[in-house]
């Protein structure tokens, strides 16, 4: 009877259980189940996450090459067009040459033209030169005799920089500008101001909405004047007070080639003599030399435009005084910085009669030279150091 019993109560107990495994069967099934959807998808993701980052680099490389592409475009286009104003004006000036000839080409006048040709050539000349006195006052008598002596003021900044006075105003302030590439100039109250040891904190910095490019950079009559970095031969004329661009202009033919050999990061030097602003810069198609360019600074355009026989190579800078540019040279390796090149514009200086005019003796070389027309001295960055030369001048003969 016990054994009945105990049959009668175990059975359903078995039944119960066997139930119980079976649900725990199918509930561990269903949750492998959802694991492998759910590693599936985490798969998925993961791929798709990879996918879209590829997408984005090569997006990014694929906007770098555009944008690479814009700029040389840019750079071409206005290469371009200065070459093609520069052959309309070899155009139109050979236009005027056949037509002239075409009108005296009769035999029976041939000398008769030759005679008057020759002439009308030396009124032409005689015209010109008056022009270029008038433009340029031809008071201006003196020229360089000598490098008397040196004063470094301070040493501060890059290698490369640029420090000047405004000679066109009565203020004694003083600009530095650092930096073959940069767009903050430091304005100093004057030359003690300047000279103190932390000198950013005392200055006055003004921003330009534009970088520049090399150290052949300008102040003049309350205004900045510099090659604009990125493009080929674009001079941007800024007021430093009202802090905007007021004018811009293209100076055809420059920006190819660097104006001197020492200093390759400028393309385009300017420079302020008593006659106002002039740009300095190379030509490959006269052989590397120097070209010398009036520009009116108010209208920010050319006036007069001159090639010299003076050569950008060894060149480290130059600077114009009084109608005359003057060529400085030095040795690749640095060394002694000389004068071996002067160029007067309006012929008044022969250029093979002027000595060799040799700096004080100082070894290094120079990124800059400016002369002041106001304290007649020149204003030199040279490895770091700001320098003023002492200047001996005597009259031209």
């Amino acid at each position: 009877m016990i054994i009945l019993g105990l049959q009668f109560l175990l059975v359903p107990f078995f039944k119960n259980t066997m139930g119980e495994a079976q649900y725990v069967m199918q509930d561990a099934a269903l949750m492998n189940y959802i694991d492998r959807r759910i590693l599936s998808l985490e798969n998925r993701l993961e791929k798709c996450n990879q996918d879209i980052m590829d997408y984005v680099e090569e997006f990014r490389d694929f906007s770098k090459m555009v944008l690479s592409r814009l700029s040389e475009l840019n750079s071409y286009k206005t290469e371009v067009k200065s070459e093609v104003e520069d052959l309309l004006t070899r155009v139109e000036r050979a236009q005027r040459d056949i037509d002239y000839f075409g009108s005296v080409r009769e035999s029976n006048t041939c000398i008769e033209v030759d005679e008057d040709l020759v002439k009308q050539q030396l009124l032409e000349e005689a015209e010109e030169r008056r022009k270029l006195k008038l433009m340029l006052n031809a008071s201006c008598d003196h020229m360089l005799a000598g490098v008397k002596s040196l004063k470094i003021v301070k040493k501060t900044g890059d290698k490369h920089g640029s420090w000047m006075k405004d000679p066109g105003k009565k203020h004694t302030k003083i600009y530095l500008l650092n930096g073959p590439v940069n767009n903050v100039i430091f304005e100093f109250a004057n030359i003690m101001t300047f000279m103190e040891s932390n000198h950013t904190l005392k200055a006055r910095r003004v921003i330009l909405p534009f970088p520049w490019e090399g150290t052949g950079h300008i102040i003049y009559q309350g205004f900045l004047f510099y090659h604009r970095h990125g493009s080929l031969n674009e001079i941007i004329k800024f007021n430093i007070q009202k802090r905007n661009i007021a004018d811009q202009m293209l100076l055809p033919g420059a920006g190819r080639i660097p104006a001197y050999q020492l200093s390759p990061s400028t393309k385009i030097d300017l420079a302020i003599d008593e006659q106002g602003l002039w740009a300095i810069h190379a030509e490959p198609e006269i052989g590397g030399n120097l070209v010398i360019t009036k520009i009116n600074h108010k209208t920010m355009s050319v006036e007069h435009t001159w090639d010299t026989t003076c050569s950008s190579k060894d060149a480290e800078a130059a600077f114009m005084a009084c109608n005359t540019l003057y060529v400085v040279y030095n040795s690749p390796s640095g060394g002694t910085s000389r004068i071996q090149c002067a160029y007067d514009v309006l012929g008044a200086v022969n250029t093979y009669e002027i000595p060799v005019l040799h700096f004080p003796k100082r070894q290094g070389s120079h990124a800059t030279i400016h002369y002041d027309p106001k304290e007649k001295q020149l204003l030199a960055w040279g490895d770091g150091s700001q320098i003023i030369y002492k200047l001996q001048n005597k009259q031209k003969a």
